[in-house]
């Protein structure tokens, strides 16, 4: 009892489907990553969302000012 046709043909279709996807997938992964690269921080720029924050405990802004002079009077 031998099967009606070989099934080589069929997984090697599907072998070669598989590494096509690869190669699309990897080709994408380049082009993000070159992409990515692009568009970087160049050299001496700084990133605007931590502009001006320094080590350590952060000043309080103005707007908190007066609580702060509230809290240290209670002491």
């Amino acid at each position: 009892m031998s099967k009606s046709s070989r099934p080589t043909a069929q997984k090697r279709a599907k072998e070669k489907a598989r590494q096509e996807k690869q190669q699309q997938k990897e080709a994408r992964r380049l082009q993000s990553k070159e992409r990515k690269t692009d568009v970087g921080l160049r050299g001496g720029e700084e990133d605007p969302d931590i502009a001006g924050i320094r080590l350590g405990p952060q000043p309080l802004p103005p707007e908190w000012d007066s609580v702060a002079k509230s809290n240290e009077e209670k002491k």
